[in-house]
């Protein structure tokens, strides 16, 4: 069962957030095998405040360490990280259930 990796950043944080983008992709693009879905979370306005990604695996530890060693993270950025498994309900406009 994949894993989902919920990401809150730290107030006031746009300016680091912009900075380790390139790095944060990078790292991303690198793993794209790993991840069936991902996106940021946006304020009202539109702008990030943190994030979500669909790891694809049925090990944690490995969902843990595709969180630990996202540039975003080692940066600084997120004020929480969480790893918590994620059902498949709908995907594409299908019921998996």
């Amino acid at each position: 069962m994949p894993y989902a990796m919920l990401t809150f950043d730290k107030p006031d944080s746009g300016a680091l957030r912009t900075e380790l983008r390139p790095q944060h992709v990078a790292y991303l693009s690198e793993r794209k095998h790993l991840m069936l879905a991902g996106g940021a979370m946006l304020d009202p306005e539109g702008v990030p405040h943190g994030g979500i990604i669909i790891i694809d695996t049925d090990d944690k530890s490995v969902a843990e360490a595709f969180a630990a060693g996202d540039p975003f993270n080692k940066g600084g950025l997120f004020q929480e990280v969480k790893v918590v498994q994620w059902r498949k309900s709908f995907f594409n406009f299908e019921n998996c259930m």
